[in-house]
């Protein structure tokens, strides 16, 4: 087959898709070969390509026979020989496909392979952009919240490309109304390769929102000068966050309030208000389940080992704080701690 400038063309489109995107032209090759089979719908149907003459060539390859049956198959020897004058029965014969539609095809279905094959290079590389981002803090602006579902999305920092991020009602602080053009901080917790977009999972109810926010408003955790040892959370109404440092000379605890309570605050400001409880770990269980029941006193904390149990007893004006509102105190002290929690008043406990 003569070669044909769309094919010229589309060799060097290839060629500069190679060296742009650095996506393989054998692989490119390949895939229009795919889709140009496809697009004829003939098992028959063989594509060959030449890279050196840069051309592309498609025929049917017909079956020679005394009887056709199948006509999409088949040749009589008389029709055969219109293609090969020495074709014999049992032969097969090479059927080109016209010259002027195949160029036509070849253009058409090439032009389409190499769009989605930049698209899916663009997403790819967004992909992996926004995947190194995982599991990190983000500063969003509320685009478009959905009305029927809830669901909040999100522009991120300012992103033009084939990206989208939301933030899904259930991941959203229970009470916290957010509102068109609002800027918020979310949590990314995955991202996800969609046929349109790559599309960013965030949260604002996730511990690990505030364990990044800690890192980034407290330096002493960002060079790990103090540690986060345990998080344990209730979007939207109290954290308890235990805090230790392996330099007995430095305050854990105070670090992390900051001067004058500015640290904490800042990151309270970002969670919409949510009371934050920062307490000092110990290997002791019976200090850490002590620690952990803050801002309540504490009488005295007996550990039942080697079960994971602690006995508790508190003033009996302070047996209200201790177990708090729906027993949420007591709740998150024990999830903080990963001990059952059994709090008793002082007059009642002995």
């Amino acid at each position: 087959m003569a070669q044909s400038a769309s094919n010229v063309e589309l060799f060097e489109a290839l060629d500069a898709l190679e060296k742009e995107k650095n996506i393989p032209k054998d692989y490119m090759l390949e895939k229009i070969r795919t889709a140009l089979l496809t697009a004829v719908k003939r098992e028959n149907a063989v594509v060959d390509i030449d890279e050196v003459k840069k051309t592309f060539r498609m025929y049917y390859a017909m079956n020679v026979v005394e009887e056709v049956e199948n006509p999409a198959l088949e040749l009589t020897l008389e029709q055969a020989k219109l293609y090969n004058k020495k074709a014999a029965v049992g032969d097969v014969v090479q059927v080109e496909v016209a010259t002027k539609d195949f160029n036509r095809i070849t253009a058409a279905t090439g032009k389409q392979v190499i769009i989605q094959a930049i698209r899916e290079s663009e997403h790819g590389t967004i992909y992996n952009e926004l995947s190194s981002k995982a599991h990190e803090v983000l500063t969003a602006v509320v685009s478009r919240i959905d009305r029927r579902t809830g669901d909040a999305f999100l522009e991120v920092g300012g992103r033009e490309d084939a990206s989208e991020a939301i933030l899904r009602a259930d991941e959203q602080i229970k009470g916290e109304v957010l509102t068109e053009g609002e800027r918020i901080k979310v949590y990314l917790v995955e991202v996800r390769k969609g046929l349109r977009a790559v599309q960013m999972i965030t949260s604002r109810t996730h511990p690990g929102l505030v364990k990044r926010l800690f890192e980034l408003e407290v330096p002493e955790i960002h060079d790990g000068t103090v540690e986060i040892k345990n998080i344990a959370r209730e979007a939207g109404s109290r954290t308890k966050i235990s805090v230790w440092s392996p330099n007995p000379d430095i305050d854990p605890v105070g670090a992390c309030v900051g001067p004058k309570g500015t640290r904490v605050e800042t990151i309270v400001s970002y969670l919409g208000g949510e009371k934050i409880d920062i307490v000092r770990y110990s290997e002791n269980p019976a200090e850490y389940v002590k620690a952990a029941l803050s801002p309540s006193d504490v009488v005295s904390v007996t550990h039942l080992a080697p079960e994971k149990i602690c006995r508790v007893v508190v003033p009996d004006d302070q047996l209200s704080l201790a177990i708090g509102k729906q027993g949420q105190n007591a709740r998150l002290a024990a999830k903080l701690t990963g001990m059952k929690i059994d709090i008793k008043a002082e007059s009642s406990a002995y």
